[in-house]
């Protein structure tokens, strides 16, 4: 995930005690301020390991006793949306709110003044969507306190709900007052740089876009659509911070399109209230609570250090063996940011030890990392889900065939690239050096791993468990196994739930504000319009497929995979039913996924934005290897990549054959 505009730029830092006396009272304002959202983050956060245990709970009381627990689906369906927005304003301060800062860092390099103007008409713009998102959210606020409304079943379970939906006003009112700071800040810099033209013309621009299609000749609502469709993605290239992008132009394309301010308002109060407020969005903090105590519990490096015997002797053994780890890892973590992060520091330097060439060694980290986005359980997938309203389950299901013949062609690669052609990957030498390991050893460091694989997939695969249940379930059983390794400390659990819970909302927040943004399209009418082009031009199969997969890979170099999904998966899910009929066998949808999640890893890996490379090059930290080393040494696997997506595109059953009657 990229990040929001710097924000403690003007010298001072809230943890730097000796830069207290330069502050000026407004910096110490902020910095208590920034306490304050830190506290409410950390009881959000907090709340997160609740739900896991409550869910836990509610299982073992249905599957052993026959007595659920009463209230979990309802408490934590309620709740998700309060830990979203308690969270976000201390997100905000810490730069994390999800941006694509590839071109506005290099403006605040080369044109400072531009570069602050830019990020002054930002956080204005973010002031002001959640300052009117907070004015929204009082009278139904006061309602529920007023006449006692409540969720779930009398005689059963009954909560009032006004607490839950003060905390989420609260939340929206820290985010506003955040964005107000960070203005203030923006504005010191501007008048401290008299930047004031910069101003001025980046908002004559704005201005003068809006004016323009307000005013044009009885604009339909195809064109109002377009035009803020061409804005949205505008906006998130120049470096607002895409949340609220997606809110700004609902919010501005609904109330032009029906011409009704009120409305346009209402439309993003139900998106931030309305559109994660279900039991099953409680699997995104759980899958990555689970993903992230994997790695505390360093069961990826156990997986690579058994890999790495196993293999040593094969040509292009070690790098092989990355792949399988890799593969191994993803199947518990579904997080390919934890995978880079991890086969980086133990993969990279034994494999520049036995002569793989740097750039290939830490290439070939950043491109099996992305399998943890196809292997279940995987976040993307159940993104998609999400947006496209298909079985999670039946995804995971779908993905395994693919994600397995994925690893598989990498392993080949290496293997044949190390044994034909040396050279291309640094000469590497069998690793006769590393200790071979015993049946015991490798059963300690597996068995954990396939001990949570079968808990998590197996419960999932076998109707046991719902992927929520399984996340909570899969999160508690990788605590214990951390517990019991003792690679768990107070503070790296608490830092683990503290990254959870930035993860957590950067993903939600998005997902709410690209709920927003679709109701907005919907209302435009772009996807009917988008299916009746295709259907009168008589677009065949292929030639809608080679161009969707060109605009994912093209905004793969500039966004991040989450925002990818959810921008341009719902202009054309309507077109696939019929553009695939006759050629896919089964649900569409859920191939369409499979395709469509591929398209997204190989942006994960290509420049400018290349998330996964820029992960591998912070882990590392040697300026041997460059940015441009670890691009190169990933191609070869974004061109395996885009193989096997051609391939499961010309045989859907690959992916549907599990699920075939």
């Amino acid at each position: 995930m990229s990040r929001s505009p710097t924000l403690l730029h003007r010298g001072f830092d809230a943890d730097d005690p000796e830069g207290s006396r330069q502050r000026s009272w407004f910096d110490r304002l902020h910095i208590a301020f920034s306490k304050c959202a830190a506290f409410l983050a950390a009881g959000a956060t907090s709340w997160i390991f609740v739900i896991m245990v409550m869910i836990c709970a509610d299982v073992i009381g249905l599957k052993v006793f026959s007595r659920p627990l009463y209230g979990v689906v309802e408490l934590t369906a309620a709740s998700i949306v309060a830990v979203v927005f308690a969270q976000l304003p201390h997100t905000l301060f810490e730069k994390r709110m999800t941006r694509a800062d590839f071109l506005i860092s290099s403006l605040e390099i080369r044109t400072p003044s531009f570069a602050a103007a830019l990020n002054l008409i930002f956080c204005l713009c973010g002031l002001g969507i959640f300052g009117a998102l907070a004015w929204s959210l009082i009278a139904p606020t006061t309602s529920a306190l007023l006449n006692g409304e409540f969720i779930g079943t009398q005689g059963i379970f009954t909560m009032q709900v006004w607490p839950i939906k003060a905390i989420i006003l609260l939340g929206v009112v820290m985010t506003a007052i955040e964005f107000a700071f960070q203005s203030i800040h923006q504005l010191r810099d501007i008048t401290a740089g008299h930047a004031w033209k910069s101003v001025v013309l980046v908002s004559v621009v704005l201005v003068a876009i809006i004016l323009i299609v307000s005013v044009s000749p009885d604009p339909d609502r195809v064109w109002i659509g377009t035009v803020a469709v061409g804005a949205l993605v505008a906006m998130i290239l120049l470096g607002m911070h895409i949340p609220v992008a997606m809110m700004l132009v609902a919010l501005v394309g609904v109330w032009l399109i029906r011409d009704n301010p009120t409305l346009a308002v209402k439309t993003i109060r139900s998106a931030a209230t309305g559109s994660i407020n279900k039991f099953d969005f409680g699997v995104v903090p759980l899958f990555v609570l689970m993903g992230l105590l994997v790695d505390a519990s360093d069961l990826g490096r156990d997986a690579y250090r058994v890999m790495a015997a196993l293999l040593r002797r094969l040509y292009g053994g070690l790098a092989i063996a990355t792949v399988a780890a890799n593969t191994v890892f993803a199947a518990i973590t579904g997080i390919s940011i934890a995978s880079a992060a991890v086969f980086t520091r133990v993969a990279v330097p034994q494999m520049t030890e036995h002569h793989y060439s740097p750039g290939f060694a830490a290439g070939t980290v950043a491109g099996s990392s992305v399998l943890g986005m196809m292997i279940p359980p995987s976040l993307l997938l159940i993104i998609y889900g999400f947006v496209t309203e298909t079985s999670v389950g039946s995804l995971f299901i779908a993905a395994t065939l693919p994600g397995l013949l994925l690893a598989t062609s990498f392993c080949l690669f290496i293997y044949l690239a190390a044994r034909f052609a040396p050279e291309r990957v640094g000469c590497p030498a069998i690793a006769d050096d590393i200790s071979p390991v015993s049946v015991r050893e490798i059963f300690k460091a597996l068995f954990p791993i396939l001990f949570l694989v079968f808990i998590v997939m197996g419960g999932i695969y076998g109707g046991v468990f719902t992927p929520t249940q399984a996340g909570a379930v899969g999160a508690a059983a990788t605590l214990v196994v951390a517990i019991l390794r003792r690679s768990l400390t107070w503070r790296s659990l608490w830092r683990v739930m503290k990254e959870t819970g930035v993860i957590s909302v950067t993903i939600l927040m998005l997902i709410v504000a690209a709920s927003a943004f679709t109701k907005m399209l919907v209302m435009s009418g772009i996807p009917n319009a988008i299916v009746s082009m295709f259907l009168e031009q008589g677009v065949s199969f292929w030639g809608f497929m080679l161009g969707y997969f060109a605009v994912i890979i093209l905004l793969g170099m500039f966004l991040d995979s989450t925002s990818i999904i959810l921008i341009v998966v719902p202009l054309v899910i309507g077109i696939v039913p019929d553009i695939t009929h006759g050629v896919v066998i089964g649900d569409p949808m859920i191939w369409f996924g499979i395709v469509t999640i591929i398209a997204v890893e190989i942006g994960l890996l290509t420049p400018p934005f290349g998330i996964t490379v820029y992960v591998v090059k912070a882990t590392l930290d040697r300026d041997d290897i460059t940015l441009v080393d670890i691009f190169k040494g990933a191609m070869p696997y974004v061109g395996i990549m885009a193989i096997v997506m051609i391939i499961l595109t010309a045989f859907p059953t690959i992916s549907l054959f599990w699920l075939q009657p």
